[in-house]
């Protein structure tokens, strides 16, 4: 089955709070899916097929969908981290083809900096996860095991620290211009090696914000689309893939975008060549650097020379990305950043990015989510979208 212009992106929304002291889960969920019926001109009424990740609270969609009071006829929680939104996206888009649903939306909402969270810095333990009792005794955290990653790019491909720096600086230029972004203020190389190391070779300022915040994308048959007033961004081709150890096969040079990212672009029947922007998960700027090689932006081990010297600012760069400032500047609500990622690149699609970052001619775009960690397991999804 394929999903290639039978599905359509009618509504987006980003949630304008990075702290919500004064807010639920719940609430913020609930305001976002709000925001983006209202984008699309559509009503609560008109939605048949609803779709969340772990980052829901209490029986996750179950206690969303009794929360806002959807009738439904179809519902989907997959869970796979960073990667789950962009997931949702292609599984609603599936569920249309399907005859599932006709209107299909996605909420996120996430509270780690209201409720003092170290996401990044804390050692994580999966409870009955079947590794846990193997890793936790070495106290893994999120960003020891990006770390190796990074580390480990170094050595095979001789990356450097000023490289993974650009990724940042790119990041901020576009982030001056959003009004909602945590970390406004334009940095430099220099400014981001010499932040604070926190798990070598990873400095404070490779690392994404924490936020709360959240966001929600509905997405719609074709004949709705053509009835909302909206300019029309449709699906074209989606891919996933879960990359893990293998049994101890363990690679920690590449991602499961090597084989979503392929999928993605035979589905829409475009090549990297084609993508005029992309939205990225950069939970940390290698994570950048790496998918970007692996969806064929460049080749292995040369992913260093494609972020640097500014490649990825949108207006003179080769390769626009995230330009809302992404996860290093912008937000990271609920470690589930891809939303986000469809989010901008639908602006950029319809034409309502910031026009400081507005990329000229945009018709084709990509987002892509990782999920989980590059150095043990994780889930990768690509989406390609294009403007009709």
């Amino acid at each position: 089955m394929t999903i290639k212009g039978k599905a359509y992106i009618g509504g987006i929304y980003e949630h304008p709070t990075r702290k919500a002291d004064d807010k639920s889960l719940a609430q913020l969920h609930a305001e976002s899916a709000r925001g983006a019926l209202e984008d699309a001109g559509l009503t609560r009424d008109d939605v048949d097929g609803y779709f969340c990740a772990g980052d829901a609270p209490g029986l996750g969609g179950l206690s969303m969908v009794d929360y806002m009071g959807l009738k439904l006829r179809h519902m989907d929680t997959t869970e796979t981290g960073g990667s789950s939104y962009v997931i949702h996206v292609a599984h609603a888009a599936e569920a249309i083809v399907a005859g599932k649903c006709n209107v299909a939306l996605i909420t996120l909402a996430g509270r780690p900096r209201a409720e003092g969270m170290a996401t990044g810095t804390a050692p994580r333990n999966y409870g009955a996860s079947p590794d846990a009792a193997f890793e936790y005794p070495f106290g893994p955290t999120v960003v020891n095991q990006y770390a190796m990653a990074a580390m480990r790019h170094m050595h095979e491909f001789g990356t450097t620290s000023a490289q993974l720096a650009w990724i940042k600086v790119a990041a901020s230029h576009h982030a001056q211009h959003n009004p909602h972004a945590m970390l406004r203020e334009v940095v430099t190389v220099e400014d981001v090696v010499s932040s604070p190391m926190i798990s070598d070779p990873l400095h404070r300022l490779d690392c994404c914000v924490i936020s709360d915040g959240g966001g929600a994308i509905v997405v719609v048959k074709p004949e709705i689309a053509k009835s909302l007033k909206r300019p029309r961004v449709r699906v074209i081709g989606a891919g996933e893939a879960p990359k893990h150890q293998m049994g101890g096969q363990v690679d920690l040079t590449y991602t499961g975008a090597v084989w979503s990212g392929p999928a993605a672009f035979a589905e829409a029947g475009v090549t990297p060549a084609d993508i005029k922007y992309v939205s990225i998960y950069d939970s940390f700027t290698i994570t950048v650097l790496i998918t970007l090689e692996d969806l064929g932006f460049s080749a292995k081990g040369q992913g260093g020379k494609l972020v640097a010297d500014g490649n990825l600012i949108s207006g003179t760069g080769k390769l626009p990305f995230n330009t809302d400032g992404g996860g290093l500047c912008n937000n990271h609500p609920a470690n589930r950043g891809g939303l986000t990622k469809v989010v901008e690149a639908v602006r950029q699609l319809r034409g309502e990015a910031h026009p400081k970052v507005q990329v000229k001619n945009c018709d084709v775009a990509l987002a892509h989510g990782t999920g989980g960690s590059l150095g043990t397991r994780h889930g990768s999804a690509t989406l390609i979208m294009e403007r009709e």
